[in-house]
């Protein structure tokens, strides 16, 4: 075998082995997602257990996502849009 087809293989294996690292990457990141979405679960369970109602939870939490501006974007809207449905 010749120095440059020695040398294409090379780069070829190290372009395999770097991809193979990034799935690998990705499949551990899945898992540990998997595992915090898990968590994430209980942590709403026990909160509904005790009285909490998970959805509100959840649109608190998205709330606190938005930026101040945002939030008084969309609560605006929502305001402005029942006021046209008649719903107070």
């Amino acid at each position: 075998m010749d120095e440059k087809s020695n040398n294409n293989q090379q780069s070829i294996q190290k372009k395999d082995d770097k991809l193979k690292s990034f799935i690998e990457r990705i499949e551990r990141l899945s898992e540990e997602k998997n595992n915090i979405n898990f968590d994430i679960k209980e942590v709403f369970s026990e909160a509904k257990s005790m009285g909490y109602d998970p959805t509100v939870m959840r649109k608190i939490l998205a709330l606190r996502k938005m930026d101040i501006d945002e939030r008084l974007e969309q609560e605006t809207l929502l305001k402005t849009y029942k006021n046209a449905l008649g719903i107070y």
